[in-house]
């Protein structure tokens, strides 16, 4: 299966947390927010091009020691590449939505204007 495909998979089988933010948040945001988007060899939950901006929602799987250690290799590739990685967990999302939502602006603003 290429990435392409299990992109596609990942986001026809989201997490709720990933629906949530997605469908009451991003959707209608601002600025394009693209799905389960590939980027060299992994792929990322939510990805704005305009803020180069990658936004990670990470289940309890994220905090074993060998998840960790990949998701470290991970961010740093993505910033080598230019980009922001904002993570929040599930928890987040669950139950602090709005502060998700308002961090996720004033990022997402902060980096447009930085990068002109």
């Amino acid at each position: 299966m290429s990435l392409k495909d299990k992109a596609r998979d990942l986001r026809n089988n989201a997490t709720s947390q990933e629906n949530q933010l997605y469908y009451q948040f991003l959707r209608s945001f601002k600025v394009r927010i693209h799905r389960q988007k590939v980027i060299g060899n992994y792929i990322v939950d939510f990805y704005c091009h305009k803020a180069k901006l990658v936004i990670e929602i990470d289940g309890g799987q994220h905090f074993q020691d060998k998840k960790m250690n990949q998701d470290d290799l991970r961010t740093a590739f993505l910033e080598k590449q230019g980009l922001l990685v904002l993570r929040f967990t599930n928890w987040e999302v669950d139950h602090q939505f709005a502060q998700v939502c308002q961090r996720i602006e004033e990022v997402v603003d902060q980096r447009i204007e930085e990068l002109g």
